[in-house]
């Protein structure tokens, strides 16, 4: 009975001591080297994987989760406008808008890329362990102004040729001027940009829900190691 008391109790320790290691180990014993390595290549793979997707034919226009649709004050007036002979005018325009959308982003991916490179090692263990969408929030912090004004320009170019950017912007001005519309509704070029940068966001967080989810599915050894400490 003694020794069996006695190899329980040397068991239990023993099991103890195993578990205690296995769960020490932790970000805490990644390399900075690791840490940033693992980072990068989870970054880039995320972020050209929602740009190629979104910046195809039909990348915003077919799905539905970044899809542009008209501003919700055009939209309430659809049946009145459908009415008065202008539901073609409103369907082209929703086309329109998601090509813009679909030309602009290929655009971010040099800043996207320009970001990864300005991350810091404390940059990459902050996001590590900040949640599913902390890879998303850095991108936004870093990017989103400047994707606006690369943005701005070319979306004005693409809705100016669909010949109803001009109706768009006289109506939508004169809403905005009873506050029934906020500043980024009050242009389609202006709200355009603005969902063309909510649909990336949106879709680069996808991607890290999905790296975070399989990490060794994401085929990358290095993402695989890091992330795989997150699970």
């Amino acid at each position: 009975m003694l020794r069996t008391s006695i190899f329980r109790r040397t068991t239990a320790s023993t099991l103890l001591l195993v578990s205690s290691a296995v769960f020490a180990f932790s970000l805490d014993d990644l390399s900075n080297q690791d840490a940033s390595a693992g980072l990068k290549a989870a970054l880039d793979k995320g972020s050209v994987a929602a740009v190629a997707k979104l910046g195809a034919e039909n990348g915003f226009l077919n799905n539905d989760k970044v899809k542009i649709q008209l501003p919700s004050l055009l939209e309430k007036a659809r049946p009145i406008l459908k009415m008065s002979g202008r539901g073609q005018q409103l369907d082209e325009l929703v086309v329109s808008m998601n090509r813009a959308a679909e030309q602009a982003v290929p655009m971010a991916k040099p800043l996207l890329v320009n970001a990864v490179k300005s991350m810091t090692v404390t940059d990459a263990k902050n996001i590590l362990t900040g949640g599913d969408t902390s890879v998303t929030d850095f991108f936004k912090q870093k990017t989103s102004a400047p994707l606006s004004v690369k943005f701005l320009p070319l979306v004005k170019g693409v809705t100016d040729k669909a010949g109803l950017s001009a109706k768009y912007n006289s109506v939508m001005g004169q809403a905005q001027k009873f506050g029934v519309v906020s500043e980024q509704e009050a242009t389609v070029e202006a709200y355009v940009t603005q969902r063309t940068l909510d649909g990336l966001y949106l879709m680069i967080a996808e991607e890290e829900k999905a790296i975070r989810q399989d990490p060794i599915g994401a085929g990358s050894k290095i993402i695989g190691k890091v992330f795989g400490l997150l699970k």
